[in-house]
């Protein structure tokens, strides 16, 4: 058979080369070794085509001779068409060798190590596509070479993906991996280079789902693709903020700048589809943006439901961060401007406060500022990370004007909200009375705040992300030109090391000087002020009235003070009596005068009365110290004997539950699958801190715990070193809920 070669390339050699450099190629180009996989037989193919190029070319009648004939033949082997099907009838311009068919694999070998994948591909062809039930077929899988034949293939086929990945290709990358990884699947050969594909793989998928997710939406099954691509990727992480290893390289941080980046490419209907389900992990960061996608359909596509669905959401994270100011944003836009005025004064986000009390000036209330707050928040901050909605407008006016808006607001039940509202442990403060925001109220509102200036450094909104040297797409760009601080801030509460935006302002100091103008409640007393301008006489007037109200006495705290007092007095005069007694009886410590009758049947160890509940009292208030010990150390024994040898998981049920629980099993199910197990040893168990610290009445702790562990891993080949680990100090916080009579473990969040 005939082959695009020539014995220069074969040696790696111009035509000018001379006798010694030939001779010096051909030593070294035989003492190269390809890659270990492949048989003797394949490399002493390579071995007999380089002996042959450099018997030809060693020759100088011989060499001669083929120089004319090479010369004659001036097209490089780069141009050749991909066109060409059979390599006995090539393009008569195309230099050529003829070699023995057993020879084709070391043909192979060397044009692998010339860079030629695509040409390796074009030949190895008949290979890839033979049909065993035909008689060629047959005879190419009886040939002793296939097994290299196929290795030189898949090898094309990886290093084609990774060439066409740097040119950023990466649907072909891609295509070319999936093809050398079929392959050897279909052969069932060589498990290492499998492997070795399956790991570029699982590393291009980011690359890959930016790029199907930037394409055109009428793309849509490209698109469904990526966002396929997507859902595997947060699977097998365990969550946007999971901690699971995807195999894509990308750390916590790198993958939440990886899906801000992505946000911009999917519209609110995608976004809200894919993070809302991530929301119920649960995920702080999945939530906090499934808020972000609610809120941006139900204002832009005037459906209230999902604002009211976000507003729920939020009450998942209020207990762990401040997130009061998109609570008074969801309110608003429900009509609710009892829990919007709460929501505000309970915020700690001082500047967007400043703005809103400094916009709301002459009013009776915050709800001008609110409304102008709540109307850049979503154009500025909000709208720009969805692709649908980057330039879409953002009223109120239209938002309340909406008949169906109007209708659902007349029809929204309270009743839930005013039972969130009693279940929350806040701070009962003075707010305006209940009204219900109408379309009229809200154009008056918006107008009030419009007649003031409009000017605010608003930099809230989820960040978008910058690339670095890690972050994949830099090639994409961003689709917005804001630059919002990190979430990190507002995420961090929770336990996320970085997230992906935040929301706040970065007001001026103008902003900033505005709010010494407020009075300590937070919000602006315009009543107090005449006119609501605010001037130095009635500020001075208001610090006035203050520090005579300061000033007056507490009659109820006197009286306290002074009943304190007596009682004090008496105890002290009770204990001077004592002290005498014992003085005057000679320092004698016990006072035993003469009994008349029987004595009564007591004895120091038991009660003279029995009392019912007497254990349930003393085992509710037992220590919450000793409760948190034993759950830990319970774990830690569950743990070693589930992720041991021989897997007994009994014990788990009575240590975890709820997602802890079901986790741990279906790992430990995994490990038994592999044939794999890990050899656990704790020397050592420090509780830090328990939340409460008495456990009557509590039905759930937040402990805090240092353990020093030790695990040796071993999986069906025996100890594997690479994941063991020695005196490693493990720092986690175990959330204990009460179940009947029984603490067990909830939630365990590492450090």
């Amino acid at each position: 058979m005939r082959i695009p070669l020539d014995y220069y390339r074969i040696l790696g050699l111009p035509i000018q080369a001379t006798a010694e450099q030939l001779k010096q190629s051909h030593r070294d180009r035989t003492l190269q070794v390809p890659r270990r996989e492949y048989s003797e037989l394949a490399i002493d193919a390579r071995r007999q085509l380089l002996d042959k190029a450099y018997e030809v070319l060693g020759d100088s009648a011989r060499r001669a001779e083929y120089d004319q004939e090479f010369l004659s033949k001036t097209k490089p082997i780069s141009e050749i068409s991909g066109e060409v099907e059979d390599p006995e009838n090539p393009d008569a311009n195309i230099p050529t060798i003829e070699i023995e068919n057993h020879l084709l694999v070391g043909a192979l070998l060397i044009l692998l190590e010339l860079g030629e994948y695509e040409l390796v591909l074009r030949l190895g062809r008949p290979y890839i596509k033979r049909d065993a039930s035909t008689p060629e077929g047959q005879q190419l899988k009886d040939q002793p070479a296939l097994p290299d034949i196929i290795l030189s293939l898949a090898v094309a086929c990886l290093e084609l993906g990774r060439e066409e990945w740097q040119q950023n290709h990466y649907e072909h990358a891609a295509e070319s991996l999936e093809i050398g990884r079929e392959l050897l699947l279909k052969e069932d050969l060589l498990p290492v280079l499998r492997a070795e594909i399956q790991a570029d793989l699982y590393k291009l998928r980011p690359y890959r789902c930016l790029e199907l997710i930037a394409r055109p939406l009428e793309q849509q099954a490209q698109r469904q693709e990526g966002i396929n691509l997507l859902k595997g990727m947060l699977q097998d992480r365990g969550g946007i903020d999971g901690a699971d290893d995807d195999l894509s390289g990308l750390g916590v941080d790198d993958f939440l700048r990886f899906v801000q980046q992505l946000r911009g490419y999917l519209p609110a209907a995608e976004q809200q589809e894919v993070i809302e389900a991530e929301a119920q992990r649960p995920s702080a960061v999945g939530t906090y943006l499934a808020v972000y996608a609610l809120l941006a359909r139900g204002f832009a596509q005037h459906q209230p439901v999902l604002i009211r669905r976000a507003k729920q959401m939020l009450l998942r994270l209020s207990g762990r961060q401040d997130v009061h100011l998109e609570q008074s944003v969801c309110a608003v836009l429900l009509g609710q401007t009892e829990e919007a005025s709460r929501a505000l004064e309970l915020s700690q986000e001082h500047e967007p406060l400043a703005f809103i009390r400094d916009h709301s000036k002459g009013s009776p209330d915050l709800l001008p500022g609110l409304c102008l707050y709540a109307e850049n928040w979503l154009q500025q901050e909000v709208f720009p990370f969805f692709r649908d909605l980057d330039q879409a407008p953002a009223t109120l006016k239209d938002y309340f004007a909406d008949s169906t808006v109007q209708s659902y607001l007349e029809n929204l039940p309270l009743e839930n909200e005013r039972a969130q509202r009693q279940n929350q442990s806040q701070t009962t403060i003075q707010t305006t009375p209940k009204t219900t925001l109408n379309s009229e109220q809200a154009v008056q509102a918006i107008g009030a705040a419009e007649s003031m200036p409009t000017s605010v450094g608003a930099q809230s909104g989820v960040a978008m992300m910058t690339s670095t040297s890690t972050t994949v797409g830099s090639t994409f760009g961003t689709p917005s030109t804001f630059s919002p601080p990190s979430l990190s801030d507002r995420l961090g509460r929770t336990g996320v090391a970085a997230a992906a935006g935040t929301v706040g302002f970065a007001g001026g100091a103008s902003i900033v000087d505005k709010i010494s103008k407020m009075s300590p409640a937070g919000q602006l007393r315009t009543g107090d002020a005449a006119g609501g301008g605010g001037s130095e006489s009635d500020l001075a007037a208001l610090r006035a009235r203050r520090n005579r109200r300061s000033g007056a006495p507490k009659w109820d705290r006197l009286a306290l003070v002074i009943v304190a007092g007596v009682l004090c007095l008496g105890f002290g005069l009770f204990l001077a009596s004592k002290i005498f007694g014992l003085i005057r009886n000679g320092g004698s410590t016990a006072v035993t005068p003469a009994l008349e009758g029987e004595p009564l049947d007591i004895t120091v160890n038991e009660p003279a009365i029995e009392v019912e509940g007497l254990e349930e009292s003393a085992a509710s208030s037992s220590d919450a110290q000793s409760v948190a010990e034993q759950a830990v150390q319970s774990w830690l024994d569950a743990k070693r004997a589930a992720y041991g040898q021989a897997y007994d998981a009994d014990s788990l049920a009575n240590v975890l539950t709820g997602a802890t629980l079901s986790g741990t099993q279906s790992n430990v199910r995994d490990l038994a699958a592999e044939g794999a197990y890990f050899d656990y040893t704790h020397s050592s168990v420090n509780i830090l801190s328990v939340q409460p610290d008495v456990i009557e009445g509590a039905d759930s702790l937040t402990v805090e715990a240092e353990v020093t562990e030790s695990a040796t891993f071993y999986d069906a080949l025996g100890r594997d070193d690479r994941y063991s680990y020695d005196d490693d100090v493990v720092t986690a916080t175990y959330q204990l809920v009460r179940e009947g009579d029984s603490w067990l473990i909830e939630e365990i969040i590492p450090r």
